[in-house]
């Protein structure tokens, strides 16, 4: 059933809309309203705000992050709603108080969810109120069974008012804003930002052990446990990428938007930060919001940022129009080149020189004659708090030290 209502949207879609009727459009009340979306038979709980006071904007909520969208479209009792930066939408029916429809990653095969949202209730989570069980800081392994992968990580969590937030942190990037509940035993947390759903569960194993599972999307499952640990710290997240034997440093030659071929000569002269990155990604857009305002503030100072975007499909076209929609909405004035797409393994072929690419985003520092001084794998954003601080302080100061050298 589900399939073919899928099929019938694409259909109308296509057509300019997916429901003409009634012929009159309908209101979205303004206000909190509460969300489920299904994952891998799972309830996915979320919070997000329509303000109709200047046009028809919802804004996302994730602890403190509040994500606008504001490009959505009611006709009749239909809305469509595309996901911020991301090749993401949700088409629904609606009521004055009630929305029921799908979500849809537009780039993946027969990737949809089920989206379900009432008007009037801000608990993410029904009849729960958050312990101390959970709080503070615990070293983590994730492991994903059909693969045979682990990832070490993070855990920060903390009860404030009855709500649980925190995150993850990988050696690749951390999970963003996490908010939910928890009891003496059990812990729930989720977010949303639009292009990725994720669910963690927890339960408490003894005063300083948890497990868990962690469930993303459509398809992606983990289990987790964790050790509480204030010593706990993620690897010298600069040592992880590096320039091979054999090769002097960086070089290459992609299409800039206007598909005409830059290479990283036309950049000598002066230092350059390069983010390899791919608007499909999370931590990319959190790092590129951090960019942009920098960019801003110090592009006076005589360094230059380059992005290197790595997007769902091959094809050009589809990669510079995801690229160009990111920008302006982002409001980006530094410039993007389309190196390809975001498989790793076919990423690192476009880049020989580096032992691999093991995460999106990744930043390379570069100087005035273009050696490399620094690769920073992942990005550790704003909603890991101290964390991102300290991401901040170190990268002003690899950039200070650049510009010091090349003025010296």
């Amino acid at each position: 059933m589900i399939k073919k209502t899928l099929a019938l949207l694409s259909v109308l879609t296509a057509a300019g809309f997916y429901s003409c009727t009634p012929s009159e459009s309908l209101t979205l009340k303004t206000g909190i309203w509460r969300a489920v979306l299904t994952i891998q038979g799972n309830e996915l709980p979320i919070n997000f705000e329509v303000d109709n006071s200047k046009g028809l904007k919802f804004y996302l909520l994730n602890a403190d992050e509040r994500i606008e969208l504001d490009e959505g479209v009611i006709k009749g009792d239909s809305l469509y709603l595309p996901m911020h930066i991301f090749d993401a939408d949700i088409k629904a029916k609606i009521t004055e108080t009630r929305i029921s429809g799908e979500w849809t990653k537009n780039y993946e095969d027969d990737y949809f969810l089920s989206f379900e949202a009432v008007y009037g209730d801000g608990d993410r989570f029904k009849n729960t109120t958050a312990s101390n069980t959970f709080n503070n800081k615990w070293r983590v392994t994730f492991i994903h069974h059909e693969e045979g992968d682990t990832t070490e990580a993070l855990g920060i969590f903390k009860n404030e008012n009855d709500k649980m937030t925190g995150t993850f942190l990988t050696p690749t990037g951390d999970y963003r804003y996490l908010e939910g509940t928890a009891s003496e035993q059990e812990m729930k947390l989720t977010t949303f930002d639009g292009g990725h759903a994720f669910l963690f569960t927890a339960t408490a194993v003894s005063e300083d052990s948890i497990a868990g599972h962690f469930w993303s999307g459509a398809h992606w499952h983990e289990t987790w446990y964790a050790v509480r640990d204030e010593n706990a710290e993620l690897p010298n997240l600069d040592s992880l990428t590096y320039i091979k034997k054999g090769y002097d440093g960086l070089d290459f030659e992609f299409p800039n938007l206007e598909g005409e071929m830059v290479s990283l000569f036309d950049y000598r002269g002066q230092p350059l930060i390069i983010s390899i990155f791919g608007s499909w990604c999370p931590n990319c857009m959190d790092e590129t919001k951090f960019l942009k305002k920098w960019y801003d503030e110090n592009k006076d100072r005589g360094i230059e940022i380059l992005g290197l975007a790595y997007e769902a499909k091959p094809d050009f076209n589809y990669a510079r129009d995801r690229v160009l929609k990111m920008k302006n909405k982002l409001g980006v004035d530094f410039n993007y080149l389309i190196a390809g797409t975001k498989d790793k393994e076919e990423a690192a072929k476009t880049l020989p020189m580096l032992n691999h690419v093991l995460a999106f985003p990744t930043t390379i520092f570069l100087d005035a004659e273009g050696r490399v001084k620094r690769i920073h794998t992942g990005f550790t954003g704003p909603g890991t708090g101290h964390y991102y601080d300290q991401f901040v302080k170190e990268f002003n100061e690899t950039v200070d030290a650049l510009l010091a050298e090349s003025a010296g």
